[in-house]
């Protein structure tokens, strides 16, 4: 396999993902990121020198995959604050981590 197909093979695994994480289709999520990983290993083994268009492709993924991680990112805080609820502790709403707290 060709770097360049391997990376449109990442790619479309990432919609794939993507389209997973919107409707919380755990089973297809699981297929998406097998063929995204094994894909990414085909990337990895291909010999081939980068081209522009591979080197677009890869920019391509890379947006992709942080696409993929912001959505993770959300429903991982909506559980957090769910649990909170749950636990009858007050939901914390989003606090910068950069300063100090003020009292």
């Amino acid at each position: 396999m060709t770097r360049r197909d391997a990376l449109v093979r990442v790619i479309e695994a990432l919609h794939a993902e993507i389209a997973a994480l919107k409707t919380n289709d755990i089973d297809a999520l699981e297929a998406a990121t097998g063929a995204k990983l094994k894909s990414i290993d085909a990337v990895a083994a291909a010999k081939e020198p980068s081209t522009p268009e591979i080197e677009e492709l890869a920019r391509e993924a890379h947006r992709l995959n942080e696409t993929c991680r912001v959505y993770v990112n959300l429903m991982a805080a909506n559980v957090r604050r769910r649990l909170q609820v749950l636990a009858g502790a007050p939901a914390q709403s989003y606090r910068p981590m950069g300063g100090a707290a003020l009292a």
